[in-house]
């Protein structure tokens, strides 16, 4: 017997006859309503969106006349009956399936429609904790699982995004919706469901009282590749709510990672004076803090003009056309500002490729998340920054106030470098780092030998360590190179030579308690 694929194809369509609609937004609903109804579709409906239909001159079955059964408990109960969900749970090629919808007055319903109630929305507005229980859609979340379910016989529009899609398919096949689009929109609402119930969770389990690990990120864009080309990569989050983009191409994988980088070294200066950052590989490789954002900028590039071609480019206030001036002869991927004056955006918006981003005012994650192994580490974000009042003298010889000041600019970077690190600084200029060095003692040597390359004088200049130093060898390294302060977290069993160092030789050290590894 010959197999008619096209027949089968054809067979596989449904045309819709019914629809149940019951959403909390109606924007872009009328349309939908409009058509269905034109194509002499039966609406059922609830509530308001049942009041919103009739607004617009159309008929609707109250869900009540199905169910023979009110609304009640405030709302809380409307569609929850055996004949809504036995109306969209049938299968229509089951004889048992049929003969039951006839002996039970059940109608069928091809489509539904459903908008949950905005859980996420209701949270971040700062709602009351009873406000917030009466967004968990009960009815609808329910509808959305049982339509997706039996996406064989119905197709399932479970967002408001989808509205605009379900139109157009509607329109151009005159109601008939293959099962290929019936499946792909079951697709869509259980991604829909199983958000919605992530966000429930993580809102019981704001303590974590629950160890458990449920991220779902539901905005998600195709990069043109990872680290390297034969990799795929992908980015998930709300990209757009947390820079406006001015110029440029496509943020990369990599660009991503340094603006991130980037992003959360300049946090550390947030509010403060003018300060400029160059960043190369997640490090930075320049940083400086003036009276004008012009000189920062020319000093935090003099901290490695060479690193800087190519590199990731931020500022804590706005680029003015004469910081703008200098950045435009330097090759770089991205340069973030809270603003750009509009001479200088127009002059930087010169090189075709150079990426302007505006930072808008954003709450980051309080929580970082890795694979590894097969698994995922998961940990609190290094939220703590060293300051004044928490620093323990530990010497004889203690900073004095430009010197307490450098160490802090040092320990802000120094947070944000890839470790093992030191830092070396003065008058709040990075003169050299030594990064992810698997010593301390190479990390030190090679930012002197760094600074040295780039003519940076370091008497009087103060260093930083991210973690303690269980030798002495480092203090005494750094007091030949010329350091005259140090600042480090204490807590090695062998502390004490490290003191006795520089009490000899007229260092000030002093002791954050606060290890700063960034692995």
């Amino acid at each position: 017997m010959f197999f008619n694929f096209l027949d089968f194809r054809m067979n596989q369509n449904k045309t819709i006859k019914s629809a149940l609609i019951s959403v909390f937004s109606k924007d872009g609903l009328a349309p939908i309503v409009e058509k269905l109804n034109a194509q002499g579709v039966t609406i059922y409906s609830t509530g308001g969106t049942q009041k919103f239909i009739n607004d617009l001159g159309i008929e609707v079955v109250p869900a009540e006349e199905i169910t023979n059964y009110p609304s009640i408990l405030g709302g809380r109960v409307k569609t929850l009956h055996p004949k809504i969900f036995g109306g969209i749970l049938n299968r229509q090629d089951n004889t048992q399936d049929v003969e039951e919808m006839t002996s039970f007055s059940i109608p069928q319903i091809d489509a539904v429609i459903v908008d949950l109630y905005p859980f996420e929305k209701t949270v971040a507005s700062g709602a009351s904790n009873e406000d917030i229980i009466e967004k968990i859609d009960i009815g609808g979340i329910s509808l959305i699982r049982a339509a997706a379910k039996n996406y064989k016989d119905v197709i399932c529009v479970s967002s408001v995004d989808d509205y605009a899609e379900f139109l157009e398919l509607i329109s151009e096949n005159e109601g008939r919706i293959s099962i290929e689009d019936r499946k792909r929109f079951a697709t869509k609402s259980f991604n829909v469901s199983s958000h919605y119930d992530s966000a429930i969770f993580n809102y019981f389990n704001a303590d974590n009282e629950e160890v458990v690990l449920k991220i779902s990120e539901t905005q998600g864009k195709v990069l043109r590749y990872g680290e390297n080309p034969h990799q795929k990569g992908y980015f998930f989050g709300d990209f757009e709510a947390m820079f406006t983009k001015l110029h440029g191409k496509e943020l990369s994988y990599n660009n991503l990672l340094d603006v991130d980088a980037a992003v959360n070294l300049m946090n550390e200066f947030h509010d403060e004076a003018p300060t400029f950052a160059i960043l190369k590989h997640n490090n930075a490789c320049g940083v400086a803090q003036r009276d004008t954002l012009h000189q920062a900028y020319v000093d935090a590039l003099a901290g490695d003009p060479v690193s800087a071609f190519g590199g990731v480019l931020i500022s804590n206030s706005e680029i003015d056309l004469a910081t703008a001036e200098e950045i435009h002869g330097l090759f770089c991927e991205v340069v973030i500002a809270p603003s750009f004056s509009s001479d200088a955006e127009a002059l930087l918006k010169g090189k075709k490729n150079r990426i302007l981003l505006i930072q808008n005012t954003v709450n980051l994650p309080e929580t970082s998340v890795r694979s590894c192994l097969n698994g995922v580490l998961v940990q609190e974000k290094n939220m703590k920054t060293d300051e004044r009042k928490i620093l323990e003298n530990a010497t004889t010889a203690n900073p004095i106030e430009s010197e307490i000041d450098d160490l802090l600019f040092a320990s802000k970077i120094c947070k944000h470098t890839k470790s093992n690190t030191i830092v070396l600084a003065k008058n709040k200029q990075l003169f050299a780092s030594g990064t992810g060095q698997t010593s301390r003692v190479d990390a030190l040597n090679q930012a002197i030998h760094k600074a040295n390359s780039f003519n940076f004088k370091l008497n009087g200049a103060v260093m930083a360590s991210d973690a303690f130093f269980p030798f002495p060898d480092c203090v005494e390294i750094a007091k030949n190179a010329g350091i005259t302060a140090v600042i480090q977290p204490g807590g090695s069993i062998k502390d004490q030579l490290s003191i006795d160092y520089c009490n000899a030789n007229n260092v000030a050290m002093v002791f954050t308690k606060t290890r700063h590894f960034k692995h």
